[in-house]
């Protein structure tokens, strides 16, 4: 089989591997997928890391767009991902809906699990939260994690019952282990397009198309929204 490169953030690991299947069934070829904070796969990127099909945010695949490294005429989006509080399976924390219950789930976590906040769309704005709240002593509670699979795979290790994690909603959902707590709320909220797009000079082009098709296929829409993606607007 040949092999089809892709780069993805872990937002849209779901989804990826959600079409692993039937799609390399279908064409027979074999996807070969790295994923992981969309600053890491795009330092992999500019390293010349074999690549065919590309999934970061809309705007970071808009500015490779201008720079003419990605083919701008097949951007896809795949939809918007919310950031959200996750707490192990077990977890005593509540439900978030607001300042106020976010504030009584984070003030008794002795650990905060999050994607790496310098790299990670999620990670760094949990960051920023975290300081905006001006919770005590953050630094010696925070877990940070490549990316935020690793972050939810170790906290839904956790036997702290107050153990919590922030990162992208899609994350958490496909994470043994975790559940969902609720989403970052306003004014804390964030929401992040995810975009799908071959590269510029891509081996295996026509083949990327074809997987950037069946995720972003308006029939797949319910799939989506599943996996935690909110539709893009037309």
């Amino acid at each position: 089989m040949t092999n089809l490169h892709v780069l993805s953030a872990g937002a849209a690991k779901g989804l990826v591997q959600g079409v692993q299947s039937e799609f390399e069934r279908d064409t027979g070829l074999t996807l070969q997928c790295t994923f992981g904070a969309v600053g890491a796969m795009l330092e992999r990127l500019n390293a010349g890391a074999p690549c065919d099909a590309i999934v970061l945010t809309r705007a970071m695949l808009d500015a490779l767009a201008r720079e003419q490294r990605i083919d701008a005429s097949s951007i896809a989006d795949l939809g918007w991902v919310h950031t959200g509080v996750a707490g192990a399976g077990a977890a005593q924390a509540g439900a978030v809906s607001d300042v106020a219950s976010l504030l009584s789930v984070l003030r008794p976590a002795a650990s905060i699990f999050v994607p790496d906040p310098q790299r990670a769309t999620a990670g760094i704005h949990a960051l920023r939260v975290l300081q905006a709240l001006q919770l005590p002593d953050i630094e010696p509670r925070l877990r940070a994690f490549p990316n935020g699979a690793s972050a939810m795979a170790a906290l839904a290790q956790q036997a702290d019952p107050h153990a919590v994690g922030i990162t992208q909603v899609s994350e958490i959902l496909y994470t043994p282990g975790v559940r969902l707590l609720g989403v970052l709320p306003p004014p804390h909220g964030l929401a992040t397009l995810y975009s799908a797009a071959v590269v510029q000079a891509a081996p295996n082009a026509q083949g990327a198309i074809q997987l950037i098709k069946r995720l972003a296929a308006p029939a797949r829409a319910h799939w989506r929204r599943q996996a935690g993606f909110e539709a893009a607007a037309s």
